[in-house]
């Protein structure tokens, strides 16, 4: 079976699932960092996609769906619509909004991650 890369559509069925379990601060922060689904650039894997939709950016941080993955990422990015890492986590939008509150929220740590503090 070949790969094909995910909807418009099929990312706002997942954008709104996730929509529909936050509540109280996270939601309120969603509603400050969401944007309209855009394609952006990779350039390891992001190609033959033609990209990755972009969903949430803070900073110089964005939320992504890797739809090769199939799920959501946190990556960093320098220039506006190019994103710099390649990242393959499987998470659902709901866990990578939580992970994104958590950078901003407890000293810049993701959520189950090891180590010292990322610096923002």
């Amino acid at each position: 079976m070949t790969w094909t890369p995910i909807t418009i559509e099929e990312i706002f069925e997942k954008i709104h699932s996730a929509e529909n379990e936050l509540r109280g601060d996270l939601l309120n922060f969603w509603d400050l960092i969401k944007i309209d689904p855009e394609k952006w650039v990779e350039e390891e894997y992001g190609k033959e996609g033609g990209g990755f939709w972009v969903v949430g950016l803070i900073g110089r941080r964005v939320i992504y769906y890797n739809d090769i993955e199939e799920g959501f990422n946190i990556s960093d990015y320098t220039t506006y619509g190019i994103i710099d890492d390649y990242v393959c986590n499987q998470d659902d939008l709901y866990f990578t909004i939580l992970n994104m509150f958590s950078l901003i929220t407890f000293g810049g740590r993701i959520t189950g991650q090891a180590g010292p503090p990322i610096n923002l």
